[in-house]
């Protein structure tokens, strides 16, 4: 993925954005000179995904405390 729009994340509806941070760490091929990819190691891999899964778990609490705040 190259470095222009999202870098690399999802943004959600509530402005909270997922993915690999500024997506630097997968391919991004917006740097330098001509396309370079970057294959990721599997522990790198095993890190990226680790750190989506926590973000992702964040966020369910988050939509869960929001419907129950909207709930009274």
């Amino acid at each position: 993925m190259c470095c222009g729009a999202g870098h690399g994340g999802r943004m959600h509806a509530h402005g909270h954005q997922h993915g690999s941070g500024s997506g630097h760490g997968r391919g991004c091929c917006c740097h330098g000179s001509g396309f370079h990819r970057r294959v990721l190691t599997r522990q790198e891999e095993l890190a990226q995904l680790e750190a989506y899964l926590k973000d992702l778990q964040e966020e369910i609490k988050t939509v869960e405390e929001r419907i129950k705040g909207l709930k009274g």
